[in-house]
């Protein structure tokens, strides 16, 4: 190398050729020691040797700099800040990452994939903020305080303690951008990351024999709104419903309501209310609680067992008409005790029932959905349909032309854009007869022979077609048959009352002329008796007047 002294330079073009031969074989030497040295030196170390050279060499300005730290634990809490940025930091994944970590749990549906936290910084930008993340992991040890238990061999007598945490680094002067921005920003994506990784909860919540009972498993119900047999428009007016409830929380805060919805689902069995339940957790990615009704035994036990469920969920009441005679509130009467405790007074009644679906306990819970379903929609008390408590009310039908094809594109693949030729003819049969969706999906099941498949369901709506009309007859009949005879009753009734109406005028007309009778009967007697007075009167004064 040439000395840097500008009187000792090269001046002649050879020289300089020479200086920079010299200066590239150097530089070529410095890359090649590195690239070996990287091969030796872990990742970790590496950071920090080049986290302390550029401290050294690219000082920042005094007080130019802030930094944010976040322990893992609060004492002896876990901290949500930290748990929620480990998940915003784990989906930040650059080209230029060169460790990533690979895990997967039983409980995640596929493999996850994220940056390895322990030696390397997270760049991140918000609102043209440049902002840097470090992973922090710090260990000490200090002397164990049991004193009365002896040391075992290799034992110091000391424990080892780990902290952990992240730090976040930016200019001092964005601050409060920072902390109101950026920061809210960070926890409502960690918090969207895991509504969309999370297992979806089925809830049991009843009582057992020897208290309150709670249990759940994963939901792994497939239903979704794609797959609903149901009418389009229907089903989207549906999904649009449940799209405004959770974008309306500051609303429904605004307007003084609690944050929540009712669905009354009802129609005949086998029309999918149940699945319509499953679809509706899928797309909301919502807990389900299945509510026991006939398990409750007091209002203060609905209560307990209400308040137990948790935000964003949808607390389900299946068959509601059918689960407990519920009183309505102007009876006295208790509702029906269920036969597991025949000696226990059951006070569960319709107030209670209302009071949490809208009374002061319903504001216990936010982005919450009640859904009641029954068979019989006119078997409920008026007071659980009014707008409030159930707010929507959906009537799930029989199967029609549109759910058909639904179920056909499911269950065969037979797409609407290429149909069977015997579709015509199905569409047609299920305009006029009552089946439900779950008939018609039996029979799609029993082959794998699309015509095969087709031909008998074709076969089958005939027959219920024909069960269906003979039922109708036999019940037109038995209506008139009903008709005639009630017709005859009033008849026989009417006839029966004048029958009375007369006897009741003979018997009057005879009741006079035996009164009639007996007076002069009477009258007969009396006037026999003042004659005999009279004679034994006349022959007293006969017998005065011989004795004078």
């Amino acid at each position: 190398m040439f000395p840097l002294n500008p009187n000792h330079l090269p001046k002649s073009v050879s020289s300089l050729f020479s200086a920079y031969a010299s200066f590239t074989a150097f530089k070529f030497l410095i890359q090649t020691v590195v690239n070996e040295l990287k091969e030796f030196i872990p990742p970790w170390v590496r950071s920090y040797i080049y986290s302390k050279l550029r401290k050294y060499f690219f000082k920042p300005r005094p007080n130019d700099k802030l930094t944010l730290v976040i322990n893992k634990n609060i004492g002896m809490a876990p901290n949500e800040v930290y748990d929620k940025v480990e998940v915003y930091l784990g989906s930040k994944i650059s080209p230029s990452d060169s460790r990533l970590e690979l895990s997967k749990t039983s409980k995640q549906k596929s493999v996850s994939l994220a940056i390895e936290k322990r030696g390397q910084d997270v760049q991140d930008t918000f609102d043209d903020i440049d902002l840097r993340w470090t992973y922090v992991a710090k260990s000490s040890k200090k002397c164990r305080p049991n004193k009365f238990r002896p040391p075992s061999p290799g034992d110091d007598g000391e424990e080892e303690s780990h902290y952990w945490s992240f730090e976040l680094s930016f200019d001092r002067k964005h601050r409060a951008q920072v902390i109101d921005s950026y920061m809210p920003y960070v926890l409502a994506q960690a918090e969207s990351i895991k509504q969309g990784e999370r297992v979806l909860k089925l809830h049991s919540t009843g009582r057992e024999q020897y208290g309150p009972s709670k249990s759940c498993i994963d939901l792994v119900h497939p239903a979704t709104f794609e797959t609903m047999a149901m009418d389009p428009e229907l089903k989207k007016m549906i999904i649009d419903d449940l799209d405004r409830f959770v974008k309306r929380r500051e609303l429904y805060k605004k307007v003084g309501k609690a944050w929540k919805r009712g669905y009354l689902l009802y129609g005949p069995p086998g029309t999918g209310k149940s699945s319509l339940i499953a679809a509706m957790a899928n797309y909301l990615k919502f807990d389900i609680y299945d509510l026991e009704l006939s398990s409750i035994y007091g209002d203060s036990e609905l209560r307990r067992v209400l308040l137990s469920t948790s935000n964003r969920s949808i607390v389900v009441v299946e068959d509601i008409d059918c689960s407990v005679q519920i009183k309505n509130r102007e009876s006295a009467q208790p509702s029906k005790i269920p036969p597991t405790h025949p000696s226990r007074d059951c006070k569960f009644t319709l107030s209670g029932l209302l009071n949490f679906i809208d009374g002061l306990w319903s504001c216990c819970g936010d982005e919450r959905i009640i859904v009641f379903t029954t068979n019989h929609k006119e078997r409920l008390d008026p007071a659980l349909l009014r707008p409030g408590r159930m707010d929507l009310h959906i009537h799930l039908s029989y199967c029609t032309p549109s759910g058909f094809r639904i179920l056909a594109s499911n269950y065969l693949g037979i797409h609407e854009s290429s149909p069977h030729h015997l579709f015509g003819e199905i569409e047609s049969l299920i305009e006029s007869t009552e089946v439900t969706p779950a008939a018609v999906a039996e029979e799609l099941m029993k082959s794998d022979d699309a015509d095969v498949v087709l031909e008998g369901l074709v076969k089958f709506l005939k027959e219920k077609k024909a069960a269906d009309d003979k039922m109708k007859s036999k019940k037109a009949k038995k209506a008139e048959q009903e008709r005639m005879k009630k017709a005859e009753e009033e008849g026989s009734k009417s006839g029966e009352e004048e029958g009375t109406n007369k006897a009741e005028v003979g018997g009057s007309k005879k009741g006079n002329e035996e009164a009639t009778k007996k007076a002069e009967e009477v009258g007969t007697e009396k006037g026999k008796e003042e004659g005999t007075n009279k004679t034994e009167s006349q022959e007293r004064d006969e017998d005065v007047n011989t004795n004078c």
